[in-house]
Parts: structure tokens; sequence; C-alpha cells
């Protein structure tokens, strides 16, 4: 009997020996219901495979950070260039509303409730203006008024000496005018306090916050 020739094949009884007493057994154990805990190599590959999607996660992570980061910066440049382009608008308003109202081209910039409150003081020191000259004027008559009773009270307590027929009389008159003239000198001593401060009201406070209003104006 002849064999035909052909590649040599080796009978290797390890191979089956590692079919029968380990694959055998794996298949015996799983028909039987016992779970068989992964071999080494299936661990070492659970294992990097958890690392490589941790590393993967980290990657994502700092990549978001980075993201984020990059993100706050820009809008803090977006928010100043903001706020530098409403600066340089209205300082181009008002440089221009300036130089249209020093050439006469343009309406005086104005705030209309504070126009109209400078306008009420105006108005309001006028009239302490005109209580300020009628005070005045009623200090001096009253003034004289006292100085007249003082004289006139002098002269009835000499005409009471020099009339004995009439003592009683020019006594008591002269007495009247002392009393008046005391009460008339205190009166005008509240009418000068009177005076004093509607003179520093109109001649200090209001004039001085005039002058400030319109260095205002002028600034």
């Amino acid at each position: 009997m002849h064999f035909c020739s052909g590649p040599a094949i080796r009978f290797n009884p390890q191979y089956l020996d590692r079919r029968r007493g380990i694959g055998g057994e794996e298949l015996r154990m799983k028909s039987r219901g016992f779970s068989i805990p992964p071999s080494q190599s299936a661990a070492s590959r659970i294992a990097s495979q958890s690392q490589d999607f941790a590393g993967s996660n980290m990657h994502h992570s700092s990549s978001s950070q980075s993201m984020t980061a990059e993100e706050a910066s820009r809008g803090v440049a977006v928010e100043k260039f903001d706020i530098m382009k409403k600066w340089g608008i209205n300082t181009y308003k008002c440089t221009k509303q300036l130089i249209s109202e020093r050439f006469g081209r343009g309406s005086r910039t104005v705030d209309l409730e504070l126009e109209a409150q400078i306008d009420v003081l105006r108005d309001t020191k006028h009239k302490y203006e005109n209580v300020l000259r009628l005070a005045r004027a009623l200090t001096n008559h009253f003034y004289n008024m006292v100085q007249t009773q003082h004289a006139l009270g002098d002269t009835f307590a000499d005409l009471s000496q020099k009339s004995p027929e009439l003592q009683d009389e020019f006594g008591y008159n002269a007495e009247t005018q002392k009393l008046l003239c005391k009460n008339g000198e205190t009166l005008l001593g509240a009418i000068n306090f009177f005076v004093s401060s509607i003179n520093t009201l109109v001649n200090k406070t209001m004039e001085d916050t005039l002058m400030t209003i319109k260095m205002y104006e002028n600034a």
C-alpha cells in the first residue's frame, strides 16, 4: 500500500491535554451552573480598558476647563471693548455739542428740571431782597422814632420841674415816653437781628449758590 506524500503532520499531546483539561472542565462547569472567574489575561484587558476610559475622561475634562477659561477671558475682553466703545461715542457727542455751542450753531444743553429750580431760586432771592430793603427802611424809621420818643421824654421831664402847676401831667407823659422808648429799643434790636439774618441769606447764601450755578454753567 502506498501513501501519497504530503506535508508532515505532528501530533502534539499537550494541545489535546489542554483541550481536555481546561476546555472540557469549563464546559462541564458552565453546564452545571457554576460561574467561572475571568482569566488573568481577561482581567488585564478589562483593567487596561478602564485605564483608557479614565484617561479619555481626564483629557475631556481638561479640554472643557481650557475652553471655559478661554470663553471667560473672551467675555471680559468683549465687555471692556463695549465700555471703551460707549465712552468714545459719548466723548464724541459731547465734543461735537460743545463746538456747536461755541460757534453758535447749536442750542445750549440744559437740564430742564435744574433750570426750573434755578429760576425759582432767583425769584426767591429777588423777593428776599425786597424784604431786606423794606426791613432796612423800617429799621431806620423806627430808630428815628425811638430817638424822638427819648427826646420827648426828656423834654416832658424838664417841663414837669419848671411848671409846678402841670408837674403831674408832664411827669406822666415823661414816664410814658421813657417806657415807649425802652420797649422800642428792644423791638429795634429784634429788627436789627432780622435784617442781619436776611442780609446773610440774600448776599451770602443765595449769592454763593448762584455763583456756583454760574460756574457750573461755564463748565
